[in-house]
């Protein structure tokens, strides 16, 4: 399985940010996960749609289930620094849309 996993998922610390991703592409191990699991793509859909070998989803989803606490991990990590510089730079966008709901 290794051997497999080798050929099609490549982690590499300056593309990416490290994160494990399906060899060629730019789409991560979470990428994969999050159309699978969250949007309810089937493989065969992502596979066609990113034009990707059938077989690196597979592998993709294969390699989330054997790391999938580091992740969830990662993950979450990222959610946290979006989440602190929403809070640092709030959207003014947001705040015009609010004020003119309170005015209606």
């Amino acid at each position: 399985m290794a051997a497999v996993l080798d050929r099609f998922i490549v982690s590499e610390p300056g593309y990416r940010g490290g994160r494990p991703r399906i060899d060629g592409t730019r789409i991560t191990v979470a990428d994969v996960k999050q159309f699978y699991l969250l949007q309810g793509m089937s493989l065969e859909e992502i596979a066609a749609t990113y034009d990707l070998p059938l077989a690196a989803v597979y592998v993709a989803m294969a390699y989330y289930y054997d790391h999938q606490a580091a992740i969830e991990q990662s993950i979450a990590a990222d959610h946290a620094v979006v989440e602190a510089m929403r809070a640092q730079h709030p959207s003014l966008l947001q705040a015009k849309l609010r004020q003119l709901q309170e005015t209606k």
